[in-house]
């Protein structure tokens, strides 16, 4: 349904996007709609966008970005709006081109092991629809129920399961984009790994939608594990379970996960939709899941078994039946979440260093809670050193958000500083854009921002995002290479 003709608006762009796009409800302009879309899961700031548009093909995106590129209109894509670095935040009033209704999936070919899906499908729904063959798809995000998989293409997004799968990046085999000028391409054809040329997928993958908008994705699917058994760790210090974790590794053992939680976290996810019965008093817990051939999971489990016994575990055990298996995954799923029942508001953080330094890095988090009075909990990927600490704090405390922004920022120094880096798998977005300082120099941002260039040359598709503005410095650089 368009907009009527004889309904009288000011803004002729709003009526001129109505006709580009078809379906109910194709548009929203009006402030009491557009309040749904003024931030993402970074809730922190909150802009109103000029409009919302549904298109619901390949065609109307680009008839969409066309027309925003030749009327000087800034745009952004959004999904489902998980993200949690501000990425699809409006910040300078943008037409959001919502891709929500482009939902389907396209094509499975079990024979090559790729499926073809546009970018609202959601990602927890590709697994589902192939289970009955014995397939799935790899990548899993925690709000992988809801979050969608352009999305995931934009913020190359990971999960629990991405230390021996990897991140989004690993499964993709083709993409279809529209260019912020409104041409549209195809890049890796027919899902053949390694074609000549640059890596354009890799580049597309994880740009956060400063590049172009992403409306068909090509993923590769995978045949289910014969076999996967879970364990269930506690321990007493943290310093053990971080031990632990670098152990496992060391002995040659690649889990699929290799999850921990620490006392703060713990006391969420017991407080929260799914509690499973874990003691309170304890300061970490290992979830580890290795999964493969049959004959080889049971001598994997005794090892890891026998390395958390010799590092002072308290309790080890394996679960019992899949029940349980998925009983805990479901708690461990729910983490972030959950610190909503423990504290009035949360920031997620989302940093990663080398595993070797977890106890280092664990302990100066702590005394940046200390430090700035807020509690920080701290749920992360302990095999691959992706760390997530949420500091906890109250919106309805003059300063506290503040206070929690800069422990946030804190955070991710030390992280930078123990030879990580600032994100990841949540992205950049705004949230982090200024800690990019934190891991390249002036130079560097300069050379990723002139690749930005000749995707988007207007700099009208997702401004303000992923960099921070360049110091003094690259700004005189920069004239002088003009000059």
């Amino acid at each position: 349904m368009r907009l009527a003709a004889h309904i009288k608006i000011k803004d002729r762009h709003i009526l001129n996007l109505a006709k580009l796009v078809s379906g109910p409800r194709s548009i929203l302009y009006k402030k009491t709609d557009l309040a749904a879309y003024d931030c993402d899961g970074f809730t922190i700031e909150k802009y109103l966008p000029r409009a919302v548009v549904f298109p619901q093909n390949t065609e109307e995106v680009a008839a969409v970005v066309k027309y925003c590129s030749e009327n000087d209109l800034p745009f952004l894509a959004r999904g489902a709006g998980t993200g949690l670095s501000g990425g699809a935040i409006p910040i300078n009033g943008e037409v959001i081109i919502s891709l929500t209704r482009m939902k389907r999936l396209l094509n499975v070919d079990l024979e090559n092991r790729m499926a073809v899906v546009e970018p609202g499908f959601v990602n927890l729904k590709l697994t589902h629809a192939i289970a009955d063959q014995e397939y799935y798809y790899a990548p899993d995000p925690s709000s992988q129920y809801c979050c969608t998989i352009g999305g995931n293409v934009a913020e190359n997004a990971g999960g629990a399961h991405c230390l021996k799968y990897g991140v989004t990046t690993n499964h993709i085999l083709g993409l279809e984009v529209v260019l912020p000028n409104g041409d549209v391409i195809e890049i890796g054809k027919k899902g053949i790994p390694d074609a000549p040329g640059y890596d354009l997928l890799g580049l597309l993958t994880g740009s956060e939608g400063t590049l172009g908008i992403v409306t068909k994705i090509t993923v590769r699917i995978l045949k289910n594990p014969e076999s996967k058994q879970t364990v269930l760790a506690y321990f007493d210090r943290v310093e053990d379970g971080s031990q632990a974790v670098s152990e496992i590794i060391s002995a040659g053992i690649v889990p699929a996960a290799l999850e921990m939680m620490d006392k703060i976290a713990i006391e969420g996810v017991e407080a929260a939709a799914f509690p499973v019965g874990h003691p309170r008093d304890i300061e970490a817990l290992l979830l580890i899941e290795v999964d493969g051939i049959h004959a080889g999971i049971e001598e994997q489990i005794n090892q890891i078994l026998e390395v958390c016994r010799n590092r002072n575990v308290r309790e080890v055990r394996a679960a019992k039946n899949e029940g349980e298996r998925e009983r805990w995954w479901a708690n461990r799923k729910t983490g972030f979440g959950a610190m909503g029942a423990i504290s009035h508001d949360y920031l997620v953080q989302d940093g990663v260093i080398p595993r070797s330094k977890l106890p280092e890095v664990l302990s100066k988090i702590n005394e940046i809670s200390q430090e700035s009075g807020l509690r920080i909990a701290n749920i992360f990927h302990a095999g691959d050193g992706n760390l997530h600490p949420l500091v906890l704090f109250d919106s309805r405390v003059p300063g506290e958000t503040e206070k929690a922004i800069e422990a946030g920022s804190a955070c991710l120094k030390v992280c930078a500083d123990a030879g990580g880096t600032i994100t990841g798998e949540h992205g950049v977005g705004i949230e982090k854009k200024e800690e990019m300082r934190f891991v390249f120099t002036d130079e560097e941002i300069m050379a990723q921002t002139a690749i930005r260039k000749v995707f988007n040359h207007d700099n009208l598709l997702n401004a303000g995002k992923l960099f921070p503005t360049p110091g003094k410095c690259a700004e005189i650089k920069q004239e002088l290479t003009k000059a």
